[in-house]
């Protein structure tokens, strides 16, 4: 190892879409110099009962704290900066953002009590700043989201390239053009080795543009006969705004409905966005408005069950309902794991009456990631030596790869969290591992993804559990009754049989059959009364409860 090596080490973000962290390392591996690049979680699913936070496990980082010049964050979605009012705490570093991401980490860190003194440094899009022996330029690219940045990061062992989330749209509805002159600029400077997206490696072509899905979006509003609701991901800036001026168009009035909703729209206005949207009414306001005067924007896209839409579909919501004849329209795609809630979302409000427009029947979502036409543009212009992979599934970073090697880069390395790759000098390969997983917030506590309570959970919803409970005196018998109590498993077994009564039996059948001499042991008798039990309820219901056996000695 050298002076001038400099390393990629990801956290989250690389073998999975979201949860992005990503360290940049430089110098000999004993003082190496690091830098992050984004923060960001995942939200909790049915894998995960009880857990709405997931967040990478930064023990590497922590314990490198010391050598750490700064968060550096490429936009403000969720899944790249919103780890960071959880996690910041234990690093102490300074946090570099844009002015739209800054406003936002600003409202996430007032909900932790963590405004106060927090260190937040505002860089302009096309600004460069110096961090120990990182100089990191901001380049503006296309995304769903004000602001959004590739970062070019230089060293003493070369330029890198880390494209964050970003597509090429030259006709975006707010500010959110590519700087295509910049990039090419720096790729006539050269570039070691581009970090780059992969969520839409596999498909080909192009996005489609965000002018092409207002104009489409002005059209279904202006066609509708009744209420019209539209429901998208709340941080798409640009599509809050073609919403607003397609609503203004079609002489109706636009009513928000969320908190997620009002809290981006306050970020964008209070950083110079939605200057065109200059009507907003409260949700108290939609039932005193013309089926055919109103447009509601909404949360819920992804079928989240405390958003508004779902409370629209189950008809629960205080101010807002929808009828026959009225319109919502998915302006989103469904995010993977959430099929579910999604088509159960869209079977209530078809049940009601409701027509439903998705992507599959007009062109009403672009995505905010690059296709395969996109990212050969992106080669053709920075012409990297090295194509590291990132912001994927497995999937995505090996089609990735056989792409940009197809297109003529020299070298790809692919690399999933927990793997360090040498960027410079040498090859580009994996050099080490670093401990690398995940965490739960689980109420207040942080807890591990892997023997926390989570997994346990998990394993209740499956196979439910049974308690029992046995009084053993000191001559090792039966003091009183066993009792069993049941949680999530049926009543009776396939022939009418009562479960609890079946094993309350198999308990005093195993007890009496023990030595008299183990039966005097608690921990004897609980482990054989728990085996039991366990092989009674898989014989006659076919599942395999998890059972606690309490043992009391009197």
């Amino acid at each position: 190892m050298t002076s001038k090596d400099l390393v990629f080490l990801p956290l989250g973000g690389a073998g999975e879409i979201g949860m992005n962290l990503y360290l940049y390392g430089y110098g000999p591996a004993h003082q190496r110099r690091w830098l992050i690049v984004d923060m960001g979680v995942k939200f909790g699913d049915e894998r995960d009962p009880g857990i709405d936070i997931v967040l990478p496990d930064i023990q590497f980082i922590e314990s490198e704290r010391a050598n750490l010049e700064g968060i550096v964050l490429t936009h403000a979605h969720e899944d790249h900066f919103g780890g960071i009012s959880w996690l910041w705490e234990r690093l102490g570093c300074p946090v570099y953002a844009s002015p739209f991401a800054a406003e936002l980490l600003r409202l996430r860190l007032l909900e932790r009590n963590l405004d106060e003194e927090f260190p937040l440094n505002i860089v302009q899009p096309g600004s460069t700043i110096e961090l120990g022996p990182f100089e990191v330029e901001f380049v503006s690219v296309a995304h769903s989201i004000p602001e959004p940045n590739a970062l070019a990061i230089k060293t003493g062992a070369g330029t890198v390239v880390h494209s964050g989330d970003w597509k090429i749209d030259h006709h975006d509805v707010t500010d959110g053009a590519i700087d295509e002159n910049r990039l090419r600029e720096i790729g006539k400077e050269g570039v070691r080795a581009l970090i780059c997206d992969s969520t839409n490696a596999t498909r080909e072509g192009s996005s489609i543009s965000e002018e092409e899905v207002a104009a489409n979006l002005a059209s279904i509003i202006a066609n509708s006969k009744g209420r019209v609701a539209v429901t998208t991901f709340a941080s798409n800036v640009a599509r809050l705004d073609a919403v607003a001026k397609a609503t203004y168009a079609a002489g109706r009035h636009l009513v928000v409905a969320g908190r997620s909703m009002y809290r981006i729209i306050s970020a964008a206005r209070a950083t110079g966005y939605l200057k065109g949207v200059h009507e907003v009414l409260a949700e108290e306001e939609f039932g005193f408005l013309p089926p055919e005067k109103v447009v509601c924007l909404c949360t819920g896209s992804q079928g989240e069950e405390r958003a508004a839409l779902a409370r629209i579909a189950s008809d629960n919501h205080r101010n807002i309902t929808l009828e026959e004849g009225d319109t919502v329209i998915f302006s989103s795609k469904t995010i993977p794991g959430n099929e579910k809630s999604v088509s159960g979302l869209m079977n209530a409000l078809a049940g009601q009456g409701v027509e439903i427009i998705t992507l599959d029947d007009a062109m009403v979502h672009t995505s905010g990631h690059p296709r395969k036409e996109e990212l050969r543009q992106m080669y053709s212009w920075l012409k990297p030596e090295l194509l590291v992979p990132m912001h994927g599934e497995m999937l995505h970073l090996q089609e990735h790869a056989k792409f940009a090697i197809s297109c003529g880069i020299p070298e790809t390395c692919v690399a999933v969290n927990g793997e360090m790759v040498r960027l410079s000098p040498g090859p580009g390969e994996i050099i080490d591992n670093a401990p690398a997983g995940r965490l739960h917030v689980d109420g207040k506590l942080f807890v591990s993804a892997e023997g926390g309570p989570a997994r346990a959970r998990r394993k209740l919803s499956v196979s439910g559990a049974v308690s029992v409970s046995i009084v053993i005196d000191n001559r090792g018998d039966l003091a009183a009754e066993p009792q069993a109590e049941f949680f999530g498993a049926p009543e009776e077994d396939g022939d009418g049989v009562v479960l609890e009564d079946a094993v309350l039996d198999t308990v005093e059948e195993v007890f009496f059959e023990m030595p008299v001499k183990a039966r005097k042991s608690p921990e004897t008798v609980a482990e054989a009364i728990r085996r039991a039990v366990r092989r009674e309820c898989s014989m006659r219901w076919g599942k395999k409860p998890d059972c606690r056996v309490i043992v009391h000695k009197v």
